[in-house]
């Protein structure tokens, strides 16, 4: 049951500019019959055990090649959020990049277990497909696609939208199906991308966004929100859940938050439409099916910022844009965009808990800080770079050990070490996306942002069949 996957070769087939056409079917997966020279799959094997290990991959605070990341404590106990870069994902030219928004009682394992297990399925579904290509003699997208239809940009989408798609659902069976991790009232969001050359690709779950940084044509540094925050109030989302017997509305004392509810008792309150885990409702319209976008990217885009709630319940699009681009230093960038999300949580509500934050910041024309940025902050580049190479660890307590950036405490108990186990690769069939078209934008902007759910259900007897 374990899943076992490649990090291949670096690529020599796309340049990696963001402006020029390059072929997007480039990752050393063999389309429609082209013949690559590539590493097999079996090349080299990743196991949730040593991921830690893994070049390129960071997931604590710090920085590598194209990125910064920082997660922050709020004041609400557990740090429930959790955070990936992985550079080289499939070849040198694509990056997966994700923040998962853990609530509940295990919902910090339940963020980190995603964190840890998406990635290999997406990359173990991405193999399933050559599998199938080099089976077929060449077939595209066996049952979506035939070889003659669409161009191969189409093909490539299709083939990302079917990825993630497969992917999600595997990740929230095998939450389901994990026997030490109690996902019933504890779930995760998601917000994911992949980079591969000028592509960006994204699949996303749940309230956590993602906005990009881009010049006008005035060279103005302007905001584009790339994901949409499914929560409950949204038409779409809210007429699923209905039609599936929950129930959505806000509570008195804070109605700027819709929630989910159970048909049948005032519980749990979930404040999104969508997330992993979260058993108890997913007969009741909250699913895991993620949104999938696809956006070419050109020279005026400068970078994409991914970040928990814990930001956007504080600081607008522009805001957090602003911020990012005015960093002293790139490395610095996340840590001072979580640094002013502080602030302003004490400035706008200084009677309630802060709560987690965490972000990722890459940068899309791949560079970072030169010497001389350092210098000017009285850092040296040592020091930055001691512990960005992917090799952090976390110790046994959740507490993650950092050289540069103030570490964060995530913690578990010791029942629960051997909760990561080894990673499910079964799919079943296709899952349609649900299109965002119609819907608002939505976010919680200057809104003090309370609990994810409100209480835990409490089952009774005199429970009405739905």
């Amino acid at each position: 049951m374990g899943c076992s996957v490649s990090t291949s070769s670096r690529s020599t087939c796309s340049s990696g500019s963001r402006g020029e056409a390059v072929s997007p079917l480039c990752f050393e997966i063999g389309f429609c019959g082209t013949k690559r020279t590539k590493r097999t799959f079996s090349d080299h094997v990743i196991t949730l055990q040593n991921l830690p290990s893994v070049p390129n991959r960071i997931f604590t605070n710090g920085k590598s090649r194209t990125s910064c990341i920082f997660t922050q404590q709020g004041r609400k106990g557990i740090n429930q959020d959790a955070m990936i870069v992985w550079e080289d994902f499939m070849s040198e030219d694509v990056t997966f990049c994700g923040v998962f928004d853990g609530h509940g009682p295990q919902g910090h394992l339940v963020a980190r277990k995603v964190r840890d297990a998406l990635p290999l399925k997406l990359l173990s579904s991405m193999h399933s497909y050559q599998l199938r290509q080099n089976g077929s003699g060449g077939a595209c997208l066996k049952g979506n696609l035939k070889k003659s239809d669409g161009s191969p940009e189409d093909r490539l989408n299709c083939l990302w939208k079917e990825t993630f798609m497969k992917s999600y659902k595997a990740m929230d069976k095998e939450l389901r199906s994990h026997t030490n991790l109690d996902c019933f009232c504890s779930g995760s969001t998601a917000v994911t991308i992949v980079k591969q050359g000028p592509n960006l690709f994204m699949g996303y779950i749940g309230d956590s966004r993602a906005i990009m940084g881009s010049k006008d044509s005035n060279g103005s540094m302007a905001a584009i929100q790339l994901t949409v925050d499914l929560k409950p109030d949204l038409p779409r989302e809210a007429e699923r859940i209905k039609k599936c017997k929950g129930r959505v509305f806000a509570l008195q004392d804070e109605p700027e938050v819709p929630r989910v509810w159970l048909p049948f008792d005032d519980a749990p309150g979930l404040a999104m439409a969508r997330a992993f885990g979260d058993f108890c409702l997913k007969e009741y319209g909250v699913i895991s099916v993620p949104e999938f976008s696809h956006r070419l990217l050109t020279e005026r885009d400068q970078f994409i910022v991914l970040a928990s709630d814990g930001i956007w319940d504080v600081l607008s699009n522009e805001e957090v844009v602003e911020i990012v681009s005015l960093a002293p230093t790139r490395s610095s960038a996340a840590r001072i965009l979580v640094d002013s999300a502080a602030r302003e949580w004490k400035l706008k509500y200084p009677t309630s808990k802060m709560d987690d934050c965490a972000v990722v910041c890459l940068f899309l024309d791949g560079k970072m800080d030169t010497e001389s940025d350092y210098e000017e902050q009285g850092l040296s580049s040592a020091t930055v770079q001691s512990n960005h190479s992917g090799n952090a660890i976390e110790t046994d307590d959740g507490q993650k050990t950092e050289l540069y950036l103030p570490r964060n405490f995530t913690v578990r108990s010791s029942e629960e070490i051997d909760s990561y186990g080894r990673v499910a690769v079964e799919f079943e069939g296709n899952v349609d996306a649900v299109s965002t078209e119609d819907q608002n934008w939505s976010g919680l902007e200057g809104v003090t942002r309370v609990n994810s759910l409100v209480q835990l259900p409490r089952f009774s007897e005199e429970r009405p069949n739905p």
